[in-house]
C-alpha cells in the first residue's frame, strides 16, 4: 500500500482491519492479541457492545455544537469526574496534550493574578512526557522531543524523577508548577515513590505551586483505581485524563478545584471540539463500566497473574530482568545483555501475533484491556514467550 501519510510516523508491518474485544485482524485475517490497547486507549477492548448503542443513539442526537452552548452529556461526564475525584471543576479538550496545556496555562494564569509576572517557572522531571505541543513537548524532559522546534518557550526547568531532595532544591516561590507522572510511562513504566509524591505535595503548599497530575496513561481504571493519585494519599491541585476516558475516542479532562479554575475567566481559554456531546456520550458509558467494582477487581486480578507468568517468561527465556509496574501498566525490562533492543521484541512479537511496544529503548510495555478475562492473557503471554524464544537480537 503507498503510503501518504507524513514520515514521522514508523508504521508496523501489517494493517489492521477489523478488531474485536481483544483480538486484532489483519488484511489477511491473521488474528494478534493486543496486550497493548492502543497504548492504554482501549481500555475496554475493541467495539465494546454497550458504547456502540451509546455512540448510535447519540448518534442520531447531536454531534457537534457550537462551544457557545454547553450539553447535557458533558454536564454528565463532568459531573461523574467530579463526584468521583477531588475536583470540583472540569475542562473538556481532545487530547492529552491538548488538557496538559490547560493545566500549564491554569497554573501560569493563577499564578499571574494572584502573586504577579515573577511566578512563572514550570518544573517536571527529566524522561517525562506530557504531549506533542511545542508547550508540552518543552515541559516534557526529553530533549529528543525538542531538537530541531526550537526556540522554545521560556522558564521551563526539570529535576530528577524520584529524587525527594533534588525537588526540594528546586521548587521555591517563584515556581507557578510542579508537574508530574505517577507512573513515568514512555521512559520504561516507572512508579513514582510514595514519598517523592508526599514531599511533592508538602513543597507545592508550602510555595503556594499547583501540583498538576498528568494521569493520561495511569487514569480510568488503569493503575486498579480510578486514578493513581487515589492510591498515593495525596491530593493534586490540578490532574490531567485522556486516552481511556473516551476508549478510542478522541477527548481530554483537566480536573481542577474551585479555586484554580477561577483563574478561567471567559475568553482566556477555549477550544472548538473540545467536550461534543458525541464523545462525551460514549465516555459517560465508559466512564460507568471502568468505574465498577467489577471492573477495578479485575485489573487487580489480572495484574497478579501478568506479573506471575510474565516473571516466568523472564526465567525462562532470560530475555527479561525485571517486571514493573501498576495495575494493567506494566514494563518489562531487557536483560543487561539485550539494552537498546525492545524494538526488535515489539516486531518479533508481532510477528507471532501479539501487539506490545517499548516505552524506551530497554521496555517492553503492556497496556492490555482492563476488562481482559484469562483465556485471552495466556493466549497473549504465550504468544510473547514463543517470539521471545524466536528471537535472535540484531
Amino acid at each position: 500500500m503507498k503510503n501518504y501519510i507524513t514520515p514521522n510516523f514508523k508504521f508496523a508491518d501489517m494493517i489492521p482491519i477489523k478488531a474485536q474485544g481483544n483480538t486484532v485482524w489483519d488484511e489477511n485475517n491473521k488474528d494478534y492479541i493486543d496486550l497493548l490497547g492502543g497504548i492504554a486507549v482501549n481500555a475496554l477492548g475493541h467495539c465494546h457492545p454497550e458504547l456502540i448503542k451509546t455512540l448510535h443513539e447519540q448518534a442520531d442526537k447531536l454531534w457537534h455544537i457550537s462551544n457557545t452552548f454547553t450539553t447535557t452529556t458533558s454536564q454528565a461526564l463532568a459531573e461523574r469526574l467530579v463526584k468521583n475525584t477531588f475536583a470540583e471543576k472540569v475542562f473538556f479538550a481532545n487530547s492529552g496534550a491538548e488538557v496538559n496545556e490547560a493545566a500549564l496555562k491554569l497554573a501560569r494564569k493563577y499564578a499571574y493574578d494572584h502573586f504577579g509576572p515573577k511566578k512563572n517557572k514550570i518544573i517536571s522531571c527529566y524522561n517525562s512526557f506530557h504531549g506533542r505541543t511545542l508547550f508540552t513537548a518543552t515541559v516534557g524532559g526529553q530533549e529528543k522531543y525538542q531538537t530541531g522546534f526550537g526556540p522554545l518557550p521560556p522558564a521551563i526547568y526539570y529535576t530528577e524523577f524520584n529524587n525527594t531532595e533534588a525537588l526540594k532544591d528546586i521548587l521555591d516561590d517563584e515556581t507557578c508548577a510542579f508537574i508530574v507522572e505517577p507512573i513515568q510511562g514512555e521512559s520504561g513504566v516507572l512508579p513514582a515513590h510514595l514519598e517523592f509524591l508526599k514531599t511533592a505535595r508538602e513543597l507545592c503548599n508550602k510555595h503556594e505551586i499547583a501540583l498538576i497530575l498528568d494521569e493520561i496513561q495511569t487514569g480510568m481504571g488503569r493503575t486498579g483505581s480510578l486514578f493513581a493519585y487515589q492510591q498515593y494519599q495525596i491530593t493534586p491541585d490540578i490532574l490531567t485524563s485522556a486516552k481511556a476516558l473516551g476508549c478510542g475516542l478522541p477527548i481530554g479532562a483537566m480536573l481542577t478545584t474551585d479555586q484554580f479554575a477561577e483563574a478561567f475567566t471567559p475568553g482566556s481559554h477555549g477550544t472548538t471540539f473540545g467536550g461534543n456531546p458525541l464523545v462525551c456520550a460514549v465516555a459517560n458509558t465508559a466512564f460507568d463500566i471502568i468505574n465498577s467494582e467489577e471492573t477495578l477487581s479485575n485489573v487487580k486480578k489480572q495484574h497478579e497473574y501478568f506479573e506471575s507468568e510474565l516473571n516466568q517468561i523472564a526465567a525462562e527465556t532470560g530475555k527479561f530482568k525485571l517486571i514493573r509496574g501498576k495495575g494493567l501498566l506494566i514494563g518489562c525490562v531487557l536483560a543487561d545483555e539485550f539494552e537498546g533492543k525492545a524494538n526488535q521484541v515489539v516486531s518479533e512479537a508481532l510477528k507471532a501475533g501479539v501487539i506490545v511496544n517499548q516505552a524506551g529503548p530497554n521496555v517492553v510495555r503492556l497496556a492490555p484491556s482492563l476488562i481482559i478475562n484469562d483465556e485471552d492473557r495466556q493466549k497473549g503471554l504465550n504468544r510473547l514467550k514463543r517470539a521471545l524464544d524466536q528471537w535472535i537480537p540484531q
